[in-house]
């Protein structure tokens, strides 16, 4: 195994080299705590807290592949059932696989009459990822002959079961934020489109989802289903490396998603593209202002990426299909914002001061759009991103649990508050 050599002033260390097989390679740092030395790496920008098999990204060079399979190709020939297998078998389901593990989900979507109850018991009002996270927790209640994290096959019951209910928790939230009576799953129907019909049906009349909107959504599924290590699926992994249940650790992720810097900002992101429609200046007065105050526009700009998002050029691709063969049955409100957003992208990736600071247009700038365009408010929105990102934490759990290198999650921190002092009786301070 290669080394690399640290130097701290006498001191020399030779620390273990993992190559990648994609990426940049790892130095492995654990021993140096052994010598009286941490790494202090804010954000875990530069540290690496596993070896994984699942997801690859190229910031630079707008590479995200699942398994070695580019996310374009996965969109342009798979769909999300498919991808979810992938994900968390290694390999692209056989029709025969791709079958079993389909009915398999569809069989679990019902949810049972307590657990209604138990939806029923929050707010209306109440923040949808908030009463996601309370639901999936509550799971394990409800399934406690799943949560043995040492057998396999519980967790592969746990799996399916995560991966179907979700769906139809999901689209009940949405059904009780506007006041609309709750339905039941179709089994003969798929994943997205009876996800659709359970989210907008009116009770004992037809529904019909449109096609466009059911191959729409599962596309921005496939191009949410994992995102590598970044914060909620690292939380995930933490919570599993205590041997927390899957339930358990996948709500954690579902609230760190939650957050307005993660999961948060495609609702962010579609409120700008508003309160520049609604501000009555034009898109280019608007950006000339954000410039010269320093303003950060939302969509605009990746951790990660620093060419344009590869997510944002599908999500982009299908918002261009709605918006052209959809447009007579589209608010004129909707049009208008994609008008906004194409000129606003069209100054990001021509002007020098975007450019430079690498802020092209990332997946939250177009998603947004498309669930308002199928339907969906945007307080919404971020429980279809987790809806999508289930079958990478689960892959991504598992992966953790098999990885015999791993340890329960505990960073060091560099304590630089006050030194050991004696104490002074409350009388005399």
């Amino acid at each position: 195994m290669p080394k690399a050599q640290l130097d701290i002033d006498s001191s020399k260390f030779d620390l273990p080299v993992v190559k990648a097989t994609c990426g940049p390679d790892g130095i492995v740092v654990s021993d140096l705590r052994n010598d009286g030395w941490v790494t202090l790496d804010p954000g875990f920008l530069t540290t690496a807290q596993c070896e994984s098999k699942i997801t690859f990204i190229d910031g630079n060079r707008s590479i995200l592949r699942y398994r070695g399979y580019p996310i374009e190709e996965l969109c342009e020939q798979s769909n999300f059932l498919e991808v979810a297998w992938l994900l968390n078998q290694g390999e692209l389901p056989t029709q025969a696989e791709y079958d079993q593990y389909r009915a398999r989900v569809l069989h679990h979507t019902v949810v049972g009459e307590e657990f209604r109850t138990l939806l029923g018991s929050f707010p209306r009002n109440a923040h949808p990822m908030s009463v996601l996270s309370s639901a999936v927790n509550a799971l394990a209640s409800f399934y406690p002959e799943t949560c043995d994290v040492s057998d396999p096959d519980q967790l592969d019951e746990a799996g399916a079961i995560i991966m179907a209910k979700v769906r139809t928790i999901v689209s009940l939230i949405h059904r009780r934020s506007r006041d609309e009576p709750l339905l039941y799953p179709d089994y003969t129907r798929g994943y997205v489109d009876d996800f659709l019909r359970m989210s907008f049906a009116t009770p004992y009349q037809s529904f019909e989802s449109d096609p466009l909107m059911v191959e729409a959504l599962d596309k921005l599924l496939i191009v949410h289903a994992d995102h590598e290590q970044n914060c909620s699926t690292s939380v995930v992994r933490i919570a599993g490396s205590a041997h927390a249940n899957l339930y358990s650790a996948v709500a954690a992720g579902i609230n760190a998603l939650s957050g307005p810097l993660h999961g948060g900002a495609n609702e962010a992101a579609l409120r700008q593209l508003m309160s520049i429609r609604d501000s009555g200046k034009s898109v280019k007065q608007f950006v000339e202002e954000a410039k010269e105050n320093g303003q950060r526009i939302s969509g605009l700009g990746h951790r990660v990426y620093k060419s344009y998002d590869p997510r944002a050029a599908i999500a982009k691709k299908w918002l261009t299909r709605i918006m052209s063969e959809e447009q007579l049955g589209l608010p004129g409100s909707d049009l208008a914002l994609f008008d906004v957003a194409t000129e606003l992208e069209d100054i990001a990736l021509h002007d020098d001061y975007f450019i430079s600071r690498h802020l092209y247009p990332n997946v939250d700038f177009y998603t947004g759009l498309i669930y308002r365009a199928i339907g969906f408010n945007p307080s919404m929105f971020t429980t279809l991103f987790a809806l999508g990102r289930i079958p990478g934490w689960i892959a991504q759990y598992r992966e953790m649990l098999d990885d015999p290198a791993t340890r329960i999650g505990r960073p060091r921190q560099v304590y630089t508050g006050e030194p050991k002092r004696d104490l002074i009786p409350i009388s005399e301070r």
